[in-house]
């Protein structure tokens, strides 16, 4: 009996600590000592892309040291990458256009007048283009990567948050304030269909899978799982509050949202129609932004210390020179 129960206890206790150790952590913190808002982070050959008020930092993804920066982008908000023409760009939303930057040497190469307020932006492979999503004019702009002419702008009835491309001629783009999803036709820049989130309200981060060709839209507290082809919603997880940001891991199948409440969402994709939350675990209230190292599963989250009074606007005070990169790691990795 004794053995018995001495088995018992062990593997209770062994069962716990596997339920503690399953979960995510912040591994690390890269401190920006700068002021400033912040919108988007992106990672691109070993190097973080973080938008923060009128410039980008860039700094190494492995040590958190500072090694550049893109000045001049009043207001920007994300970045994307062409590693054929070796060329960056960032959205700039304030001054409504995109700059193009060499990513060798950081240097300025032009700027480009978008639509008013570019917002997401992301380097269509197919097309060859650069596609901002421009909040206030309610379309998208796009570029042409070899000309740096704008040679198509598209109407989407609302306001466009975030697009991402399936890489074979089709944009989807999340409408924030008509709570749908566009999908367009990339060859003919036309719209092909508006298609509703059903209860999926305020859309914002968007991410996608084109191996089970689905969508994942993230809501107000709510993760859409959308099927590419058709439109339809296949399923609907409960994720923590403020999202702005949705990451997919394909090499675990794993969703990720980044939540402005202090907490990451994870979601495991087990197929096309069957998804199931991992859990919710602690970041930092107003980590909303996320991007993920496809070969590790490295999570990176823009994030600051805010003071508790509340200012007119609604939202705290951020303290001076606490703007900080947050690492996040799957426990015992």
């Amino acid at each position: 009996m004794k053995i018995i129960i001495v088995f018992l206890l062990t593997s209770l206790m062994l069962t716990a600590k596997a339920q503690k150790d399953s979960g995510y952590k912040i591994s690390n913190v890269f401190h920006i000592a700068s002021s400033g808002g912040w919108d988007y982070i992106a990672l691109h050959q070993g190097k973080l892309y973080v938008s923060h008020g009128t410039q980008v930092n860039i700094l190494d993804a492995h040590t958190g040291d500072s090694i550049g920066f893109i000045p001049n982008t009043n207001g920007v908000h994300g970045i994307a990458f062409n590693d054929a023409l070796n060329r960056g760009y960032t959205s700039n939303g304030r001054s409504n256009n995109v700059t193009v930057f060499d990513l060798k040497t950081n240097e300025l190469i032009t700027q480009v007048t978008t639509g008013e307020n570019p917002d997401a932006i992301l380097f269509e492979p197919f097309s060859k283009t650069i596609v901002t999503c421009n909040g206030r004019g309610k379309n998208l702009s796009f570029i042409d990567a070899a000309t740096h002419t704008v040679v198509a702008t598209i109407d989407v009835g609302g306001k466009p948050e975030t697009a991402v491309a399936n890489g074979s001629g089709k944009l989807f783009v999340n409408v924030e304030d008509k709570n749908e999803i566009v999908a367009i036709d990339i060859k003919t820049h036309k719209i092909l269909n508006h298609w509703p989130l059903k209860g999926g309200n305020s859309p914002t981060g968007l991410a996608y899978d084109p191996k089970t060709n689905r969508l994942f839209a993230g809501c107000e507290k709510m993760l859409v799982v959308m099927n590419a082809e058709n439109g339809m919603v296949v399923k609907q997880l409960t994720i923590g509050d403020g999202c702005d940001g949705v990451a997919f891991y394909p090499k675990n199948k794993l969703v990720f949202t980044s939540n402005g409440d202090g907490s990451i969402s994870v979601i495991k994709e087990q197929s096309a129609d069957s998804f199931s939350l991992v859990g919710n675990y602690p970041t930092k209230r107003g980590a909303r932004t996320l991007t993920i190292d496809p070969n590790t599963g490295t999570i990176f989250l823009p994030a600051a210390d805010f003071e508790d009074t509340i200012q007119a606007n609604g939202r705290p005070k951020l303290v001076p020179g606490t703007f900080q990169i947050l690492v996040v790691n799957k426990v015992g990795k």
